[in-house]
């Protein structure tokens, strides 16, 4: 079943600074982080942050998490963190 995604979705990114510096961190850059959420299988409303979305997703066949804020004044898809999904 496809998903159907908000408007927010095919806004221009925006990378914070801090998501920059977890790139190199977490070994991904920016077309990775492009192609996970062209690949992204579903998303649900943060728990903590109103407004923010978590964005399901893999990288290297394994699942990730990509938090994201859309800014609606600016229409742009602020990308806040992504990191990968540990197991218990």
């Amino acid at each position: 079943m496809a998903v159907e995604w908000p408007e927010w979705w095919e806004w221009e990114l925006e990378i914070i600074p801090h998501l920059e510096k977890r790139m190199g961190d977490r070994g991904f850059t920016d077309i990775d982080l492009r192609a996970m959420l062209a690949h992204a299988s579903g998303y649900a409303p943060h728990e903590l942050f109103e407004g923010r979305w978590v964005i399901n997703t893999k990288h290297r066949r394994a699942p990730w998490k990509v938090i994201v804020e859309p800014d609606r004044d600016r229409r742009l898809l602020v990308v806040v963190t992504a990191y990968p999904v540990r197991g218990d």
